[in-house]
């Protein structure tokens, strides 16, 4: 099912951009990347929904109210909060939504780049019956995986663009993490209480997000690398295009802790 309905279509489609696009593998992601931004764009306007139905909220008396009336017992403020969800009709998943699919994209995208890189007899005879009959896989395979610097087959780290004492620069995680924590911080709505959980948790999602990303960009092919890179940006265009950037949160000071009496 995988295979069917997720991997083989990816690496078709990749394909299929490559040939349309100058057999240029770097630009089909690219392009790819467009493609799965437009379509998962009605999730992000969701998601944009959502977070500003929980703003709301959090910034209502009656929510502030729960909160300081519940403090010392976390158990029945979960409780409080989940039976407020629930009357007002906000999903506390709802802004996780566009990230959970993300994944399996993520997934298909890295096992599609190895399959359509492939460089062996059995690889690319596996590639071959794997592609639909209006490709033209005789012709295209195997693929040319150069682009700029990189080899997009393989990490980064096998083909720096700088090499430092020994050590290749891996600029692509460089520009992966901070792609990702840009984007994380603009799209984050302003707390209204930013010394309550839900802002916590926020602030430790915009630390731990970028560093997981990098983590992956780093240890995988590159061109994992350059979808991300990309996929960042658009979202960055999307949010500012629609005027609900929130470049401030790029600046504010986190609150201090406060003490306890």
């Amino acid at each position: 099912m995988w295979n069917t309905f997720i991997l083989s279509p990816m690496v078709n489609v990749l394909i299929w951009i490559y040939n349309l696009f100058f057999h240029n593998f770097g630009l089909a992601i690219v392009i790819f990347t467009i493609l799965i931004r437009l379509i998962t764009y009605p999730l992000t306007a969701q998601q944009l929904k959502s977070q500003q139905k929980m703003q709301e909220l959090q910034g209502s008396k009656k929510w502030q109210d729960m909160q300081k009336k519940y403090k010392d017992n976390k158990e029945k403020l979960a409780q409080e909060q989940m039976s407020i969800y629930k009357e007002m009709g906000i999903n506390p998943l709802g802004s996780c939504l566009p990230l959970i699919i993300q994944f399996p994209i993520m997934i298909g995208l890295y096992q599609a780049i190895t399959l359509a890189m492939a460089s062996a007899p059995i690889q690319l005879l596996n590639l071959s019956r794997m592609l639909y009959s209006f490709i033209p896989g005789s012709q295209l395979i195997p693929l040319n995986a150069k682009f700029l610097w990189m080899n997009l087959g393989l990490p980064e780290t096998n083909t720096p663009l700088l090499n430092i004492l020994g050590f290749g620069l891996p600029i692509m995680t460089i520009l992966v993490v901070l792609t990702t924590y840009v984007q994380s911080k603009v799209m984050a709505p302003p707390p209204t209480n930013p010394g309550d959980q839900a802002a916590q948790m926020s602030r430790t999602m915009n630390l731990t997000m970028p560093l997981l990303m990098g983590f992956i960009a780093y240890s995988l092919a590159s061109g994992l690398a350059l979808y991300f890179i990309v996929s960042n940006l658009l979202g960055i265009a999307q949010y500012a295009m629609m005027g609900k950037a929130n470049w401030s949160n790029m600046f504010r000071k986190a609150a201090p802790a406060k003490k306890k009496a």
